[in-house]
């Protein structure tokens, strides 16, 4: 029988690697970037086209590369950065594994000029596919530079899933904002399509995360710093009130080397208690330093990934750093008498049939789903879609004969019990139209999460949050298939300002979330003006629900959807009512109307349970004994 097992050729083998190591143009400039900051780089250039699908260019001043060294560097495990397996416990540069240019030539086109200062000439080289095809001298600066061209040119399996330009170079900015940030003593600048993004000139580290986030985050940073035997804490976290409810400005540096970790998150997150508002995620760039020799950062090529040998002692030292920067800065937890445990456990007072709950304007009770106006505000019209019409009919089943005698048949088996009080001997009330012999089918909230209904066999139990999202989302993808939903114009248009990750997804979803009922449009390089919006959306809170929107639909960006649907999934999370939110008793009833003339009521967009029925017989069963 002949043998099975073959070494794999190099070329194959490289490919295979870059699988872990270059996942998308964005793990080029990760790897590129740092590279040059290894060769003692003091300034550093990134060029992109197309979101890097066609050209990731790196441009710096480092130390440069001999003839033999641009050869070699090519080749699999070659790296100038360690020399023996001791040296793994005291790495201080950013690469060291010898991986990242072999993963990179492998799967893309690659030219390289490189020279040495003390070179009067430097070296050309081209790599396709692993594949040398020329080598010569070549006049150029010192320095180093590096054009990787058509990305997985043959992989068309890998390039076919890279998703669409804003989204890859959504990732591009992020890994160049990383790199930017753990060295502001260096000057980067990234160019895509010709246009400059980002002139960082060499500076102080809160003069980098002002250029980065911009001016108004000034105000926003209290310093943190922090020295002991063991680690140095330094850097900056961002005042509690200008927390945003989305994730991403928060970034922690370990010996200069971005990092993702849970665990300290959390320490900064305990740092916050009782001075943030819930679900939201404040602004820190957070350094720490510390001995090589005490932590592993050999765990993933991607080294974003590290393990510290006592991760307790980190997690409390960053804690109280925190804690203490933000207490120095008069900066502490401020008393709400309001939220008073005595106070809010009170009951309220019933609200009228006419008093409707607007905090956040999840339903629009003034007009119906048309656009026409209730007459004086005063009566309400329950509204049956022509197209859902059927399926309202089937869900009408399960409420029949609620209004007739609830003891008939079987339920006369048990006498009835009559408890007196000392109303019992008083006169009848007067009650000609039988209300107060019918019995009632109100629907109520149980700590303001989830509404119960009873129906015809028993009742059912309603998550809010989840109910309104499927209602929304479904109107929204109605309003893509047949026009616009209506749009209340602003008097005042109102400027909102971005980051550029943000308005690069902006400027791509902007025709489509104007179907949605907004009326925006472009006024500079990070700016909009919005000068109207779904009528159904509380004035003022429109920044926050595009910032909730653009977070949701990055975030549903992996579920491979088309954009109608991502965007109609993601402003339905936005503006639904939230858990914890109180409904009107007319709020309630027309969320549960609203929910079973949808086409699909059981499960939001998001996949969780709308409602739940419970049975008499199987409520019976369980205080049966």
């Amino acid at each position: 029988m002949a043998d099975l097992i073959q070494l794999l050729p190099d070329h194959i083998a490289n490919q295979i690697a870059a699988g872990e190591v270059i996942q998308r143009p964005a793990s080029l400039v990760k790897e590129l970037m740092e590279n040059a900051i290894d060769a003692g780089a003091t300034s550093i250039k990134l060029v992109v086209k197309d979101a890097g699908k066609t050209l990731v260019q790196v441009i710096d001043n480092g130390c440069g590369m001999s003839e033999m060294d641009a050869r070699i560097c090519f080749a699999r495990h070659a790296t100038s950065k360690i020399k023996e397996a001791n040296d793994l416990f005291s790495i201080k540069t950013m690469g060291f594994r010898g991986e990242a240019l072999a993963s990179i030539a492998a799967i893309s086109q690659v030219e390289m000029r490189t020279k040495k200062a003390s070179d009067e000439l430097g070296t050309k080289i081209v790599i396709e596919g692993s594949e040398v095809k020329t080598q010569e001298a070549c006049q150029c600066a010192a320095g180093t530079t590096l054009s990787i061209k058509n990305l997985f040119f043959n992989v068309p399996a890998r390039r076919k899933f890279l998703k669409s330009d804003a989204v890859e170079m959504s990732h591009i900015y992020t890994e160049f904002q990383r790199v930017a940030l753990a060295n502001p003593d260096i000057f980067f600048s990234l160019h895509h399509n010709g246009s400059e993004a980002f002139h960082l000139p060499a500076g102080k580290l809160r003069q980098r995360i002002v250029g980065i986030f911009g001016n108004n985050c000034n105000k926003k940073l209290v310093p943190v710093g922090e020295e002991t035997d063991v680690l140095k804490i330094s850097g900056y976290v961002g005042k509690p009130e200008f927390a945003k409810k989305k994730r991403g400005d928060q970034y922690f540096f370990v010996n200069n080397r971005f990092i993702k970790s849970g665990y300290l998150h959390h320490a900064v997150m305990t740092a916050y208690e009782d001075i943030l508002q819930k679900n939201t995620y404040p602004l820190y760039v957070v350094f720490i330093e510390m001995d090589p020799s005490k932590l592993d950062i050999n765990i993933h090529p991607t080294k974003q990934e590290i393990k510290f040998d006592d991760e307790r002692l980190v997690y409390n030292y960053l804690k109280v750093a925190v804690r203490h920067a933000l207490g120095q800065y008069s900066i502490s937890p401020v008393l709400d008498f309001d939220q008073e445990t005595f106070f809010s456990n009170q009951p309220k007072p019933q609200q009228t049939e006419n008093r409707i709950s607007r905090e956040h304007a999840p339903l629009d009770f003034t007009k119906f789903s048309d656009g026409t106006p209730v007459s004086g505000g005063q009566s309400y019209k329950k509204e049956e879609h022509p197209l859902h019409e059927p399926n309202l009919q089937n869900w009408q089943k399960m409420y029949e004969g609620l209004q007739g005698d609830s003891n008939n048949g079987d339920d006369q088996e048990q006498e009835s019990m009559t408890i007196e009080s000392q109303w019992t001997n008083d006169a009848p009330l007067d009650d000609q139209e039988g209300t107060f012999s019918k019995p009632q089918k109100r629907p109520y909230q149980i700590h303001n999460q989830y509404i119960v209904n009873q129906m015809k066999s028993g009742f059912v139990l309603i998550d809010q949050q989840a109910a309104h999202e499927r209602i929304l989302y479904e109107r929204y993808m109605t309003a893509f298939e047949q026009g616009q939903i209506g749009s209340q114009k602003q008097l005042f248009p109102k400027k909102i300002t971005l980051s550029i990750q943000d308005m690069e997804m902006m400027q791509e979803i902007l025709p489509q979330v104007n179907q949605l009922g907004f009326e925006i449009e472009e006024f500079g390089n990070d700016t909009l003006v919005v000068h109207g919006a779904p009528v159904d959306l509380k004035s003022g809170k429109e920044e926050e629900v595009l910032e909730q929107l653009l977070e949701q639909y990055k975030q549903n960006i992996d579920l491979y959807v088309n954009i109608q649907d991502n965007l109609a999934r993601s402003l339905a999370r936005s503006m639904a009512v939230k858990r914890g939110q109180e409904l009107a008793e007319i709020e309630m009833e027309q969320l549960i109307d609203e929910l079973f003339a949808c086409q699909v009521p059981f499960k939001s967009p998001g996949g969780k349970f709308c409602f739940i029925t419970y049975d008499l017989e199987e409520l019976a069963k369980r205080f049966s004994s």
